[in-house]
């Protein structure tokens, strides 16, 4: 019996669905790596576990550090000082940190800064900057994030579960001292988790004030500038990885890259605010800046962009405005 010819149609759309069918299972292998690369702390293809087994280096912040004897000074501080201290976050991960005595003649009383390192960085990546409020008569408080030795926990948040973490640091300093008066400061993902941090109901009227450096708006826009800049994906390519990617991420890690959002939780700020970002930053773009700035609901606000500063360089390039600025608001803000 002679079979029935498919004819041309039928090949068309046959070959058609197969061309479907292959670029579904490409864009489906190429999410999974970013989740496997960005989030997933025990995949060997991550970021974090290539840093551990010195399969690539750490981040080089590009740029001429014109604060580097303060780097260096710092560095030593930190490592002298520091004092180990340890909480357990609320989905039983221990998470660990350092606690650094207020630097100067006259410390501050219930004086706090929590200082929020950015993503694959460890606590000791943020020391020139906790010795900056140390010497503001700051005690200091450098958490590891989770997924960041010593810190435990398998998947990074990218600021979004971190928040939660951040905010059981912020309650161990209060119980410790119910007069504290606290400072949040935090650097790329880290001050994307004190920008997610600030919107929460339940944030304790003992946090003061919050700076931001060079944070993104939203899990999903970094990804997205990622994609474009380090892989020049086009956009419409670039939002089916990162979507499949965030589809992914909420059913292992527990959240969504969408909902994962600066934007939305500045909407519910009500503490002063200072947002920084470095003009010629491409890591994360210095377009978040003003986005940041104009969704945060705060009626105490400033923004300062730093020429010709990259990724998390603002305080190298021009340390005096930064220090400057920054002094100036920690002052107004806890009233100095």
């Amino acid at each position: 019996m002679k079979q029935p010819s498919m004819g041309v149609a039928g090949k068309v759309a046959l070959g058609a669905g197969l061309s479907a069918l292959a670029a579904t299972g490409a864009v489906f292998a190429v999410s999974r790596y970013l989740f496997d690369f960005a989030v997933d702390t025990q995949s060997p293809r991550s970021m974090i576990a290539r840093l551990r087994t010195g399969k690539v280096e750490g981040a080089n912040l590009e740029g001429v550090h014109y604060d580097a004897q303060e780097e260096a000074q710092a560095a030593d501080w930190f490592v002298e000082s520091r004092q180990p201290v340890a909480i357990r976050s609320q989905d039983g991960f221990a998470l660990r940190g350092w606690l650094l005595d207020p630097d100067c003649a006259s410390p501050a009383p219930h004086r706090y800064a929590v200082c929020c390192h950015g993503y694959s960085g460890s606590p000791d990546h943020v020391a020139k900057y906790a010795r900056r409020f140390a010497r503001m008569g700051f005690t200091v408080l450098a958490p590891a994030s989770r997924g960041h030795e010593p810190s435990e926990g398998r998947y990074i948040g990218m600021g979004w579960l971190e928040r939660r973490d951040l905010m059981r640091w912020i309650d161990l300093i209060v119980e410790s001292d119910p007069q504290a008066r606290i400072l949040l400061y935090g650097l790329s993902m880290g001050a994307s988790t004190v920008m997610m941090t600030v919107g929460e109901r339940a944030l304790p009227r003992n946090v003061v004030a919050a700076i931001e450096d060079c944070g993104y708006t939203c899990v999903r826009d970094e990804f997205m500038a990622q994609a474009g800049n380090m892989y020049h994906m086009p956009r419409w390519m670039a939002a089916l990885v990162v979507d499949a990617a965030g589809l992914i991420s909420k059913r292992r890690a527990g959240y969504g890259f969408r909902e994962a959002s600066c934007v939305v939780s500045l909407r519910h700020a009500t503490i002063p605010m200072m947002f920084i970002h470095g003009g010629e930053d491409t890591f994360v773009p210095s377009s978040f800046l003003e986005r940041n700035y104009e969704a945060c609901a705060s009626l105490d606000r400033e923004k300062l962009l730093v020429p010709g500063a990259a990724h998390g360089m603002s305080a190298s390039t021009d340390p005096e405005r930064y220090w400057r600025r920054v002094g100036a608001f920690v002052r107004r803000a806890f009233g100095d």
